[in-house]
């Protein structure tokens, strides 16, 4: 018995040694600098591609598309950055992304973090308690111990949802749940959403759409 659970174990760290990584990007003191040097003017600049979707001033007007304004440059640059290699799939952004570089990145996640955060959606509610406290029977965290308590963002690259189109955050959770979107570092927000119940990635977006920044 002991000797098929060592077979066991020994199976399962071979697959997650050669699985495939979320993401290509490390956050090595290089590619912070990076980010952290992104420069906003140029960014603007280059934003002027990405408004139609966007919006101009970094607020989308679809609710299918996420705003970008206020978003933390770290994730943005991550995003734009996994969009290039494939690791996050959008036939759309993989064509945008591919005719950036690095700096591009960086210059266009600078610009977008100095923008005013998109405001709360009238009339959005509910999720709070999941948001707040989590669920620990169900081995589900608060989202507040990532994005932080007002929705802002959190560390390197835990994504602002204050704000954000309500269709989006589902459509994004519900992509995490179903295994679409992979781009998570160690499976952290497949393993949530698998876990949630369709009501709830519903509330969550409608109380994360009504927070204010």
């Amino acid at each position: 018995m002991k000797s098929k659970r060592h077979i066991a174990w020994l199976m399962l760290w071979a697959a997650v040694a050669w699985a495939a990584p979320s993401s290509e990007v490390a956050w090595t003191p290089d590619t912070l600098r990076l980010v952290k040097g992104g420069d906003p003017v140029k960014g603007k600049e280059l934003s002027a591609q990405c408004a139609s979707c966007h919006g101009e001033n970094g607020v989308a007007q679809n609710p299918a598309w996420p705003s970008l304004a206020g978003q933390l440059p770290a994730y943005t640059y991550k995003q734009l950055k996994d969009y290039k290699t494939k690791h996050r799939e959008n036939p759309m952004m993989a064509g945008v992304a591919a005719g950036l570089s690095d700096q591009d990145m960086a210059d266009l996640a600078a610009y977008y973090a100095g923008l005013p955060p998109p405001p709360a959606k009238a009339g959005a509610g509910g999720g709070e308690r999941l948001a707040v406290r989590g669920d620990n029977k169900r081995l589900i965290p608060a989202c507040a111990s990532c994005h932080g308590g007002h929705g802002e963002g959190k560390a390197i690259d835990m994504a602002a949802l204050a704000g954000q189109n309500a269709d989006y955050l589902k459509a994004t959770l519900r992509a995490f749940k179903e295994g679409k979107r992979a781009n998570d570092v160690y499976s952290r927000m497949r393993n949530i959403a698998k876990a949630l119940t369709d009501q709830e990635i519903e509330a969550l977006a409608a109380y994360y759409a009504g927070l204010k920044r």
